[in-house]
């Protein structure tokens, strides 16, 4: 009996013994659980949701040779675009000049590149048209520069993730940017998908004020950039979502401007130029970044407190003013996460 009840305490001390053990290794993975779950909140935290619209390679840098030569395509696609429009819209058309480069060069052409408004001459023409011996030799690599000039549709949502550079990269905060195509019919498919984003950089290229769309050529492109704008803004998804305009083209704006009057665009007609020059060309900004504040208080509601609305001019091209104005994004996000924890 002895030995039995010992034997049974024996067994009855076994099954505690593998129930502790059961026991503790259930303790074990719910603490790792637990653990992930922290440490992944945590992470959550330094990630930063902002959605991008209108221009895809703002941030995007450190491109390896496959990168750079998956967009020899597009480059192909961007330069025989210009040919074909310069070739249509050019009084001579020389159809028998060997040399492309020599035709779409030559002077007969200037009248054609003075009117790239009426034409739909992409801003890369002259870019790529000075360096096409480059690009047509057989062993063509695109540069860095190719790639920044080259002109790509965004359709659908791309996802790009990256983290600051500099003194910002400490920090741990991790960026997560959804480029995504503004035209009418890629709209829907991405809104529905921003619901909690941090911020939206809204990207307007303020040189096209002249301009008319590809799709709707009656349909001027700074007015479409607006109404795109205005739809966005009373989206109820972004109602507390910070907003970032991204003036971009400026580097051509500035050129532009001095030749083509501000006011042929509808939505700018009541712009009185003041003088010429420099002056002309900050006046002329103002008076288009005013247009945008506008609208912006015009589509939110007066009581709104939670998001931050800030305007920054851009030159996507200049590597040095596009780090400046994310090093400020960086900080306009950063003093808006403290508002939020009350530290500010």
């Amino acid at each position: 009996m002895l030995s039995v009840a010992f034997h049974t305490m024996g067994l009855l001390c076994s099954r505690h013994q593998h129930h502790d053990e059961a026991e503790t290794e259930e303790n074990v993975q719910a603490a790792e659980i637990e653990r992930r779950i922290e440490q992944e909140s945590k992470a959550e935290k330094h990630i930063q949701k902002l959605l991008l619209l209108g221009i895809k390679l703002l941030f995007q840098t450190g491109f390896d040779e496959a990168e750079l030569k998956s967009y020899i395509s597009v480059i192909d696609a961007n330069v025989y675009q210009t040919i074909k429009v310069l070739h249509d819209g050019s009084k001579e058309l020389a159809q028998n000049e060997a040399d492309s480069s020599k035709y779409v060069l030559s002077p007969e052409n200037k009248e054609t590149y003075s009117r790239g408004n009426e034409l739909q001459i992409p801003d890369c023409a002259h870019y790529f048209m000075e360096n096409l011996q480059r690009l047509s030799e057989m062993n063509y690599v695109p540069t860095k520069d190719d790639v920044l000039y080259a002109r790509v549709r965004t359709t659908g949502v791309v996802e790009i993730q990256f983290s600051p550079v500099g003194e910002n990269k400490k920090s741990g905060e991790v960026y997560r940017l959804f480029d995504v195509g503004g035209q009418r019919n890629e709209r829907r498919k991405w809104i529905h998908l921003f619901e909690g984003v941090t911020a939206v950089i809204f990207c307007a290229a303020i040189s096209e004020y002249d301009q008319m769309l590809f799709e709707d050529e009656n349909k001027n492109r700074m007015l479409e950039t607006k109404e795109l704008f205005e739809w966005v803004l009373r989206q109820p998804c972004f109602e507390k979502t910070s907003f970032m305009l991204f003036l971009n083209k400026f580097d051509i704006f500035e050129k532009k401007v001095l030749k083509v009057p501000l006011n042929v665009c509808e939505w700018f007609k009541d712009y009185q130029p003041v003088s010429s020059g420099k002056q002309e060309i900050e006046h002329a900004y103002e008076f288009v970044k005013k247009k945008f504040e506008e609208v912006y208080f015009q589509c939110t509601a007066p009581t709104r407190v939670d998001g931050v609305f800030k305007i920054y001019r851009t030159t996507a091209l200049d590597q040095k003013v596009v780090k400046k104005t994310f090093k400020l994004v960086d900080e306009t996000l950063r003093r808006r996460n403290l508002f939020e924890a009350g530290l500010l």
